[in-house]
């Protein structure tokens, strides 16, 4: 099983093919297999790596005690040093999307381009946001509802009321989508869930604008209003970045229209110099 140590946890990677590397970073309580698609399109061009975020799949726990999107993007840098990677083209979705812009801002040098997918600049943007944040799923009512049902009653009970208030794009548009992700989600222990819904809680808007390399953001044309108004925020903030709608798709738009999420990869690779 190939991992890297990196700081105090044994990292979790893949790396397929070669070329200009190609880092996928997954999003929240899954694990890099998020990627598959990707990685069997794409590995006949580029050198892909995947990995498990720290809390995640193989990776699983840490010892720290909380998570930020720095320590991630720590992670990630000293991922790629193990791996003698010294530039990379970098896109997450989601969560990783988080991670990727705070790599981005903190480690500029190490990138050539960046895709941010279904994901947001932080959790206080809009006046939903800040609703949503301090009224209707404060933090502390939050952690107490996880601490009181588990992990897995959480899980199956928000699935459950995704698919009754028609908020299906959250949780996959599809039968196998929604399949992996509740498999994964169930997999996450309580502590590490509670450590990754805090560093997505607290996570803040980073200096977008001093990204200098090509950027795209993509959306699933079926995600919330909330999350178009985040893409159209990082098209604004980040210079000469565009922004592309997969269509058909939800939040997690690579798995639920992979065709059409690496046609849109393909044309925007295509145009790096």
């Amino acid at each position: 099983m190939p991992t890297i140590e990196t700081g105090e946890i044994q990292q979790y990677y893949e790396t397929t093919g070669e070329g200009t590397p190609l880092v996928l970073v997954h999003g929240a309580f899954v694990d890099l297999h998020m990627w598959d698609p990707q990685v069997e399109h794409f590995a006949d061009r580029y050198q892909v790596i995947c990995y498990d975020l720290r809390g995640h799949g193989k990776t699983g726990p840490s010892s720290a005690s909380k998570y930020r999107m720095e320590m991630f993007a720590d992670d990630l840098r000293a991922l790629l040093e193990a791996l003698d990677v010294q530039q990379t083209i970098l896109c997450g979705l989601s969560l990783g999307g988080m991670i990727a812009q705070a790599f981005a801002v903190k480690y500029p040098s190490m990138l050539k381009a960046l895709v941010l997918a279904d994901t947001a600049v932080s959790t206080s943007l809009t006046l939903n946001d800040k609703f949503q944040r301090y009224i209707l799923f404060p933090k502390w009512m939050m952690v107490a509802t996880i601490r009181l049902m588990g992990v897995e009653r959480f899980t199956r009970y928000s699935f459950w009321l995704a698919k009754v208030t028609r908020s299906e794009a959250w949780l996959g548009r599809d039968e196998g989508t929604r399949s992996y992700l509740e498999d994964r989600m169930l997999r996450i222990t309580m502590e590490e869930y509670l450590k990754i819904y805090d560093a997505i809680y607290e996570f803040d808007i980073v200096d977008l604008g001093t990204i200098a390399v090509p950027a795209l953001i993509t959306i699933g044309e079926h995600e919330s209003g909330s999350v178009y108004r985040h893409a159209e925020e990082m098209r604004r903030l980040i210079p000469g970045s565009q922004k592309i709608i997969v269509p058909g798709a939800g939040h997690t738009s690579n798995l639920e229209k992979p065709a059409e999420f690496n046609a849109i990869l393909d044309e925007f690779l295509a145009s790096i110099p």
